[in-house]
Formats: C-alpha cells, structure tokens, sequence
C-alpha cells in the first residue's frame, strides 16, 4: 500500500475563513491536574471551515444533509489536475480531458496554497466543465479553492451543475504538495444531522 498523503488544512484559530461565517475555535474545558486525569475541549467551526464536503443541503433546500450522504463518492479512484495556468475560473480549455481516467476530479489551481491569508479570489469552476465531467461518469468534484463558485456568485452556477447530476464537492483541498495523476481519494464527512456541509480529514494514496 502507497504512504498516504494528508490533503486537509489544519483548523487552527488564525484559520482564514468564509467572510461573515464563525472562525474557528478550541477552548479547554477540563485540564490534566490533581483529580482530573483527562484533558477535554470544546470547538466552535462554520461547517465550511477549512477541507470540507459541501452537503446537496447547501445548494438545494430540498437536498440532503451530511448525516444522510452516502459515503461511496468520496472514497476511490480520483485524479489530480493541475489547472494553475487558468484565469479567473477554470474553463474545457484548461482541462487535460485525457487524463481522466476515474470518476472523482481533483483541481489544483494554486502555485502555493494560501494557509494564513483569506482568497477572496479564488478561482471558481465553470459550469461548463461540470458539465462535461458529469458526461464521463463523474461522481465527485474537488478544488483547492474555497469554493466552486465566485465569492461574489449569487446564481451558483457550479453548484447547481453539481446539483442537477448529483454529484459531490470537496473545497479547501491542499494539493501544493501533490503530483498530477491518479490516486485513491479518502474524504469522509462527518455523520451530522442538519449540516449543510462537514469538515473531512482527505486523504491520498497512489495507485498503480
């Protein structure tokens, strides 16, 4: 088996975030000390913080949340593309079509990923390119961006694309570190009732 390589932002308090949603947060709640042997927390986080997994419930009042996903779109076969020569969105243009030889897409748009600064202009995926994803059997989109969309998008177009094929979203990916090429994907969202979206713990391995 390959060495897994950690695809996930550390949540942390400085964690730049979705303007407007809560920041992260961590507060001590029982410290190791005479009668006391455990250390215990408490977090506050926007369900977008950091890597996540946009639930339907996000996009589609009508849509599942992240308790009622299932799970088989994000674990499997994906491949990394590396879109870094794209302008404002990634277009059919920048996408080397032939590569895709699984039914997860992971878009790497960055140079170095912005750890410590919030991107108010990421790159956004054109509907297009869903589209034509959806065409191939794609079940899973993801990107280092923030989000598919424009900060400023109020149509959503992406996201309604993923919408009307059912598809899956990861955002927030790290993928500075990481080879185009094909890997296995491992990207749960948490079993939360109500949440429109989930931090993941993402993961990849090389495959053969």
């Amino acid at each position: 088996m390959g060495a897994l390589i950690d695809i996930s932002q550390v949540l942390h308090p400085a964690l730049p975030g979705w303007p407007g949603e809560p920041g992260f947060g961590l507060r001590r709640h029982a410290t190791i000390e005479p009668g006391c042997p455990v250390n215990t927390a408490e977090i506050t986080l926007s369900t977008h913080a950091g890597t996540h997994a946009d639930a339907p419930l996000h996009y589609d009042a009508a849509g599942l949340d992240s308790a009622a996903s299932a799970l088989d779109p994000y674990i499997g076969a994906c491949v990394v593309l590396d879109v870094r020569q794209c302008g404002a969105e990634v277009t059919p243009d920048d996408v080397d079509w032939a590569a895709i030889d699984a039914r997860r897409v992971l878009f790497r748009t960055y140079e170095r990923f912005p750890h410590d600064t919030w991107d108010a202009s990421s790159k956004a995926i054109a509907a297009e390119v869903i589209e034509r994803l959806a065409g191939l059997g794609a079940v899973l989109i993801g990107t280092d961006s923030a989000s598919l969309d424009p900060q400023d998008s109020k149509s959503m177009d992406a996201h309604h694309a993923v919408r009307r094929h059912d598809m899956r979203i990861l955002e927030g990916l790290v993928l500075e570190h990481v080879a185009p090429g094909r890997y296995e994907l491992i990207a749960l969202p948490l079993r939360i009732a109500g949440a429109d979206a989930s931090p993941v713990r993402a993961v990849l391995r090389a495959l053969p």
